[in-house]
């Protein structure tokens, strides 16, 4: 898996570019003791599914809920306490404003697309309308495009996989789907309003309350590379966080910090809401998700 000249261990490693990583896939934050070999996809979450069902990469970005279900299936990865991306999402639910108005209620009993049922954004999105807005996620049918990327997981009995070559965003737009969870992918048009009302300011008050931004991705390692390589983690997170102290200031403004302790509360929320959504069977506590040598850091 790993390979090793001299001391130094050969990762190989699935990050997208980001002005958070930059400083790490520029050469300009290094190490002596571990190489980075960043041969993953462009775009990050099309390496999850190999990472986890083929053990494609030994480190690398890996969305939370991913890495909640690998937990749960007992596949061997751990995490770092480093978020690698993060975003408020209330702004990621929409619908066509010209097919009816709709608050956040009236998606009861309708059609809701979303990528994948166990998507990051799609956990998140479905958290804040539940415990702000006072929606039944059941009673929501929900239909994807996309299976888990944990073979082991079925969705739940409310979810409906579209026909292959499916867009959603279209589906939402000409009103075969009620509404869309589509965060970056929603659809730049004067059609679409958001779901939850004045999403800015919502999320800016939800932040102001709970004191988390969500977490969309975590660094993990493969549990081989802690046992045998310890050394190597410790200085992976070194890099990160030198490499987020390079980023731009903006890069950081909705990034969660880097440490156990100041993630816990993001965690168990996480933690929550996909078992309350049974996106994984059983909750885990937060110190579950980290070992001897990644609950130690930060």
């Amino acid at each position: 898996m790993t390979t090793a000249h001299a001391t130094r261990v050969t990762l190989k490693t699935n990050l997208a570019d980001s002005p958070v990583a930059a400083a790490m896939k520029d050469g300009r934050v290094a190490s002596d003791i571990v190489r980075l070999d960043f041969c993953g996809p462009k775009t990050a979450h099309d390496g999850f599914k190999p990472m986890i069902r083929d053990n494609a990469f030994d480190a690398g970005e890996l969305a939370i809920v991913t890495y909640l279900q690998a937990k749960a299936y007992g596949k061997p990865f751990v995490i770092l306490p480093a978020p690698m991306v993060g975003r408020f999402q209330h702004h990621c639910v929409g619908f066509n404003k010209e097919l009816g108005h709709l608050d956040p209620k009236d998606i009861e009993g309708k059609k809701v697309g979303v990528r994948t049922y166990a998507q990051t954004t799609g956990l998140w999105v479905r958290g804040i309308l539940q415990h702000e807005y006072g929606v039944d996620p059941n009673k929501v049918e929900w239909y994807t495009v996309d299976e888990s990327h944990l073979a082991e997981y079925r969705d739940p009995p409310n979810c409906h996989m579209l026909p292959k070559g499916s867009s959603i965003p279209e589906m939402m737009l000409n009103g075969e789907l009620a509404a869309a969870i589509l965060g970056n992918d929603m659809p730049k048009d004067p059609r679409v309003q958001t779901l939850v009302p004045e999403p800015i300011a919502a999320a800016k008050t939800w932040y102001q309350r709970e004191g988390v931004v969500p977490i969309n991705h975590v660094f993990a390692v493969h549990q081989d590379v802690t046992r045998k390589h310890p050394e190597a983690v410790r200085e992976i997170y070194r890099m990160i966080a030198e490499s987020r102290a390079l980023a731009p200031a903006a890069a950081l403004e909705t990034l969660p910090p880097l440490g156990l302790e100041a993630n816990r509360k993001g965690l168990e929320m996480a933690i929550e809401w996909s078992y309350e959504q049974k996106i994984i069977p059983r909750r885990f506590t937060v110190d579950e998700l980290f070992d001897d040598v990644t609950g130690a850091l930060g």
